[in-house]
């Protein structure tokens, strides 16, 4: 029979992550999350005595919503620490979206298919220029 001292370090060690698990969840690389330590003082993973990086459970959701706000919303870096900084704690599905310049799901759906485009146009306009 475990005693519950051995059971509550289980869990908290099952808490953090190193930088490739949340590289390979986030579909990140760690490079990224690396440069993001730098850009986002609100991403701050904790050091091992060995020096790894480790992740607790926030630091990854605060990496998926830099995430979202980087490549889903289109903010800039600047923005979305702004964003982050003036919401932290209050972070939710929609609040990117309901406090973004461009609100509303019509416009944000909009704004998508314009960067989508747009990322399809500089892949033949690449082509075209090899040719």
């Amino acid at each position: 029979m475990p005693n519950n001292g051995t059971a509550a370090q289980v869990a908290t060690e099952k808490k953090l992550y190193r930088i490739g698990e949340v590289s390979r969840l986030a579909d990140l690389k760690p490079f990224v999350l690396r440069y993001w330590e730098t850009e986002f003082p609100m991403l701050q993973p904790v050091k091992s005595s060995s020096g790894h990086r480790l992740y607790r459970q926030d630091d990854v959701d605060m990496v998926f919503r830099i995430k979202r706000l980087l490549y889903d919303e289109g903010f800039t870096i600047a923005g979305a620490r702004r964003f982050l900084r003036g919401h932290e704690g209050n972070f939710d599905a929609d609040s990117a979206s309901a406090n973004h310049p461009a609100e509303g799901a019509a416009q944000l759906l909009s704004r998508k298919m314009l960067l989508d485009l747009r990322d399809s146009l500089r892949t033949f306009l690449t082509l075209l220029e090899r040719r």
